[in-house]
């Protein structure tokens, strides 16, 4: 897929850029109106909802398992968003562009502001869907019996 299909197929999420209360009411709106004040009195917007999962919310005062299953899916739904797999090989590509683009939305700093999708996509395809392949099945020289202290 070329960089043009690939940034004209790919719809941010609205949700991304919600305010607290924003977010707040989409709590409540999925069913969970009795953890509407854990995600205003812990400040989250759009822009932290990404971080959001099934670990930060007991942190947020959300324990019940199922409930906090539920939730975590649900933002990853609403967020366009992988679900996370932390087993993942180093083999395989990447993320897709929308969950790099968006994780990279809640860090701050001037330079991170700067980042727009298209940029971002730029960058990282020749790195993700090309990667140097030089280096294959080359053993290098190692000598334990040479001392680097004199």
């Amino acid at each position: 897929m070329s960089l043009t299909e690939i940034c004209t197929n790919t719809n941010i999420p609205e949700a991304s850029l919600w305010t607290v209360k924003e977010v707040g009411e989409w709590i409540e709106n999925i069913g969970f109106p009795q953890y509407r004040n854990c995600f205003i009195e812990n400040y989250i917007d759009g822009k932290k909802l990404i971080s959001v999962n099934a670990s930060t919310l007991p942190m947020m005062g959300i324990t019940k398992f199922e409930h906090t299953q539920v939730i975590a899916k649900r933002i990853r739904e609403l967020l366009s968003l992988e679900e996370p797999n932390n087993k993942r090989t180093i083999r395989l590509p990447p993320r897709d562009f929308l969950g790099m683009y968006l994780e990279s939305k809640t860090n701050t700093g001037s330079e991170l502001a700067k980042v727009s999708f298209p940029r971002l996509v730029f960058r990282t395809m020749d790195r993700i869907w090309q990667p140097p392949l030089g280096n294959e099945g080359i053993i290098f020289e190692y000598s334990h019996k040479k001392s680097f202290v004199k």
